[in-house]
């Protein structure tokens, strides 16, 4: 996989979530870590580049990244489908909230290092945005909305190249979107407006 995996440059980061899809959140803490699940992130700024995601206040993954400043989004693949799902529908908070459950080891996940930050980026996703956190206490804690400059991004070059995303071919790694109960959509092909010329108005007689 590492192979695949090319950098990003951070000007055209946003253009990673510029489509919507579902992401998962990761970031560690003082030798813990956690993954989950989000439906609504959304790229925030150019330069320098920044995204927007909302975490539960019950969240251990919230708890993580507050605690450790920095976090990731990865964008996950059709073929990653089933295991979203599941990250998304299970707790990594253990029932004595003094620690985590790693759900990377409870569900097999292959990891690796980012570039910048701490927190594990998982393998097979179709892109990683590396984020330190904005600290916005008011938004945090009133709408659980969480800010991040992204520091790092990276691609699978086989769906993602010179600042656009080209899935023909590679079913399997088309992103995906999260409607409600399990139910995800795939992004389909592409499609290229073309220029318009503006009506011209005659001149009233």
């Amino acid at each position: 996989m590492a192979s695949h995996r090319l950098d990003v440059d951070l000007a055209k980061a946003y253009r990673l979530l510029n489509h919507g899809p579902t992401v998962l959140v990761s970031a560690a803490h003082n030798g813990q870590r956690n993954i989950m699940a989000a439906a609504w992130a959304m790229p925030l700024d150019f330069a320098p580049p920044k995204v927007a995601v909302v975490l539960d206040k019950s969240t251990w993954t919230r708890q993580l990244l507050e605690a450790s400043g920095e976090f990731a989004l990865q964008v996950p693949t059709a073929a990653q489908v089933d295991i979203t799902q599941a990250l998304g529908s299970s707790s990594g908070r253990a029932l004595t909230e003094k620690q985590g459950i790693d759900k990377f080891a409870a569900y097999g996940l292959q990891t690796f290092a980012g570039s910048v930050i701490g927190a594990p980026l998982l393998e097979g996703c179709a892109a990683w945005l590396e984020c330190r956190l904005l600290p916005e206490p008011a938004i945090q804690n009133s709408y659980d909305l969480f800010l991040g400059e992204v520091v790092a991004a990276h691609a699978d070059g086989r769906v993602f190249s010179n600042g656009r995303w080209h899935f023909t071919g590679q079913d399997d790694l088309r992103t995906i979107h999260h409607v409600a109960g399990g139910h995800f959509l795939v992004d389909g092909d592409a499609i290229d407006a073309r220029p318009l010329t503006p009506p011209v108005t005659p001149p009233a007689a």
